[in-house]
């Protein structure tokens, strides 16, 4: 799956996307875009409007 262009994923869809890739491929945020070359203030900035953030403890993005 694409992950560049996060602009035309659903917010929903794209944060379980996201979640299981930290879980399973990724330990960190930053291996995570760099990975899949995504634009983080997109990613960040879509998920903030579901009301989710990134927690570095647990490696997911979880409600605020």
């Amino acid at each position: 799956m694409d992950l560049s262009n996060v602009k035309n994923l659903d917010s929903a869809i794209l944060l379980g996307i996201v979640n299981e890739k930290l879980r399973l491929e990724c330990e960190s945020f930053e291996e995570l875009v760099s990975m899949y070359e995504m634009d983080t203030e997109s990613l960040v900035g879509k998920l903030q409007g579901l009301g989710y953030q990134y927690d570095p403890l647990t490696n997911q993005f979880k409600s605020k």
